[in-house]
This record gives structure tokens, C-alpha cells and sequence, in this order.
């Protein structure tokens, strides 16, 4: 059976696009730079010897003669800096059109139509904002009034906060599933998250296992679903399955950290993983002849990138590097592993929002010659080598 790995370190961005000043960025965005001069270096000796020095001046992250695997540097085509646009262009979908953005809050038919199809009474916020941050402003209300928080960002998201101590997890994903089938056609939002939190030890805390994103729909079929028209299986760890709402998955199991995120992809790489427990199609695959295992990474963008924590980037990216002898160990000659990000998300810069950039990208296989891959245009070079790996029409 032939593998591709395909792992995604949420946010991982390397120097602003040219177009960055259309997404309200600054020229100086440049996600892993940024953080490696922020703590003094990072401590990434396996990515060192993989190539990733040599693509950018990365304190801490040497250049070096003989890099282990190819290296190079992925520009967008698509119009867009969120999750949704990164995955979608990695599996060859190119979206011309932006989502939809709401700076100033979600418009009254929208906010009217929730109200009334949740049953809910009212909401809380409808603002951007930091998430911890408005969940600290108004969770006093909420506890009063058990009225949902609704925020967004830059980016096309309607989120929900909710304290499920007070409204049950089932129900808030209920409400989200509601406003997932309002935000469409002229809306166009691009992802409804649910951001469950609890008060404990007298802190708010988000519960990041219980987080789900409800995606629009890929209006076309990727790369993904050609895998599985040809026999293939493709297995989602952590929110993959939620980007592409289940299409072109064939399995999926969902994680509340990058060490599980990383642990799970050990144990789909070593055969570990029980199939029949986490299959979400009715095929029995026992007879496949190609898998691919995609996996996102998101503490860098949710708890760090976010969060302006240049000092958690860091340790999350270090902690990253700490499996990559674990992974490459675990790999044989028809295996293909891609590691890039999908957007940036600068915690050194003003606000807390999703940088427009560009992202590295390095391809390993224990056969082939390492390349100096240069600047690419369009992430969905992934989806063309993936093809060209599994012999796809």
C-alpha cells in the first residue's frame, strides 16, 4: 500500500503574500520569524536537518548544505487567510470568491433568524473579539440569562460560546448545525464554531476536545474524493473531517492537543489505529491500495496565534519537532510525508486575527532526492504531487 502524510501546522506562516494590505496586514507578518525572534531562537533541530533553515533567516533554525528532504515556499491563489481556504486549496480547490466577513457583527436578520429557530430567548455579544476575552466580558450575563455568546473575527466565522455546565454540549451543537443552514448563499460564512468552555477551579476554560467547526460544504469534489473513488482511504486527525464536512473522508477521529494530534498520527502510521471504530462510510476498505493520512495540528493558531502567546507558538512548535525522528522512523520507501501550514497567524503583530501569508512546505520519502523547491504558486500543489504519488487519472 502506498501512504502520503499530509500534516498541517495550523497557521504556520512565512512571510506576508503581496496582497497582504486587501486583508488589513502588514508587510512585516511573518508567523514563524517573527516567533523564532520573539523567544530567541527555536529549538527544531530535526526541522533544521529537514530544510526549513534554509527557506527564511529562522532564529535559532540553521541553514544547512544537505537538507534531508525538499524544501520550498507555497503562495495562495486562492482570495482568503482562514482554515476553510487553506485545506480546500491543499486538496485542489481554488476559491475565487472570498467567504464573507462581518467586522461589525452579524447582520439583524441573521442574529433575528438564530433567535428564532434556536429558541434560545436572545444573545450575548455579536462583535469581534478575542474568544477568551469576550467569554471574560460577558460569561456574568451568560450565567444569568443562559443566552449564547456570538462573536467573529477578520476572518468568516460565527462562533458560539456557551458554558456547558448550563446548556448541554448536544444543544449547543444543535444551535450551531441552526446557524450553519442560515449562513449560506448570500451570507457565505465559512465556518460555525462551537466553543464550548466550563468555569473550573474558578477559571474559564475552554474545552478544546469539544470544539467542532461546521464548515460549508466543498462545492466540488478534491483530491480527497478521488482517493476514495480509487479505492483509497483517507483517514482525517483532529479537524479534517470538519473542514471538509466529511467529504472525501473516510475516516476521522477528532483530538483536544497537538501531542494527541501527533500520537494518533504514530499510531495510523504504525497500523495501531482500529478502523472499523472510527470509519464514517459504509465501506469496509479491507481492500484498499492507497492511504492518506491528514492530519491538523491547531494549538499553534488556537491557543497561541490567537492568543498573541509568541512563548506558547514556540513551545508548541518545539514540541512538534520533538516526533519528527518518531515519524520519519515509522516511514517506508512508499510512504510520502508533507508537512506545511495554511495560513499565518502572527502573535507579534496588532490584533489577534489570521495573517495573510505564505507558508513553507517540505516533502520527505525515504527514495528521493531532496530539491530546492522554490517559490510556489498555489497550495493545491499538494493535491498535484498526491496525484502524481498515487497515480491518480
Amino acid at each position: 500500500m502506498k501512504r502520503a502524510i499530509v500534516i498541517v501546522i495550523d497557521s504556520l506562516g512565512i512571510g506576508a503574500m503581496d496582497d497582504y494590505a486587501e486583508f488589513n496586514d502588514v508587510k512585516t507578518c511573518n508567523t514563524i520569524c517573527n516567533v523564532a525572534k520573539a523567544v530567541n531562537g527555536l529549538k527544531m533541530p530535526n526541522f533544521e536537518h529537514l530544510g526549513l533553515g534554509n527557506l527564511a533567516t529562522i532564529q535559532g533554525i540553521n541553514k544547512i548544505s544537505n537538507p534531508t528532504a525538499s524544501i520550498g515556499i507555497m503562495k495562495e491563489k486562492s482570495k482568503g487567510k482562514c482554515t476553510t481556504t487553506g485545506h480546500w486549496e491543499m486538496a485542489g480547490l481554488i476559491l475565487d470568491k472570498p467567504f464573507k466577513t462581518y467586522p461589525n457583527g452579524f447582520d439583524r436578520f441573521i442574529i433575528n433568524e438564530f433567535i428564532k429557530q434556536t429558541n434560545c430567548g436572545g444573545i450575548l455579544g455579536n462583535y469581534a473579539s478575542s474568544g477568551t476575552k469576550i467569554i471574560q466580558d460577558l460569561n456574568n450575563e451568560h450565567q444569568k440569562t443562559k443566552y449564547p455568546i456570538i462573536y467573529t473575527s477578520a476572518d468568516s466565522v460565527f462562533q458560539i460560546a456557551v458554558d456547558i455546565n448550563i446548556i448541554p454540549i448536544e444543544t449547543l451543537y444543535d444551535w450551531c448545525q441552526i446557524a450553519r443552514n442560515i449562513l449560506v448563499d448570500e451570507y457565505n460564512v465559512s465556518r460555525v464554531i462551537a466553543r464550548p468552555y466550563k468555569v473550573l477551579d474558578g477559571k474559564l476554560t475552554r474545552i478544546s476536545y469539544l470544539r467542532r467547526d461546521f464548515s460549508v460544504a466543498p462545492f466540488h469534489d478534491t483530491v480527497l474524493d478521488e482517493i476514495l473513488k480509487n479505492n483509497g482511504i483517507v483517514i482525517g486527525i483532529g479537524k479534517i473531517e470538519d473542514i471538509f464536512v466529511r467529504k472525501g473522508i473516510s475516516h476521522s477521529i477528532h483530538t483536544g492537543s497537538n501531542k494527541e494530534g501527533l500520537e494518533l498520527t504514530l499510531k495510523a502510521l504504525n497500523n495501531e489505529l482500529d478502523l472499523s471504530q472510527i470509519c464514517i462510510t459504509k465501506n469496509d476498505y479491507k481492500n484498499s491500495n492507497n492511504k492518506l493520512i491528514f492530519t491538523n495540528l491547531v494549538d499553534t493558531d488556537m491557543l497561541y496565534g490567537h492568543r498573541n502567546d509568541a512563548t506558547g507558538y514556540a513551545n508548541a512548535l518545539n514540541e512538534i519537532d520533538s516526533y519528527i525522528p518518531k515519524i520519519l522512523s515509522s516511514l517506508n520507501n512508499d510512504d510520502l510525508l508533507i508537512i506545511t501550514g495554511d495560513h499565518g497567524c502572527d502573535p507579534t503583530v496588532v490584533g489577534t486575527d489570521h495573517t495573510r501569508e505564505m507558508v513553507p512546505i517540505i516533502v520527505y520519502n525515504k527514495k528521493k532526492k531532496s530539491e530546492n523547491l522554490g517559490i510556489i504558486y498555489g497550495f493545491d500543489f499538494i493535491a498535484q504531487i498526491i496525484r502524481k504519488w498515487f497515480n491518480l487519472a
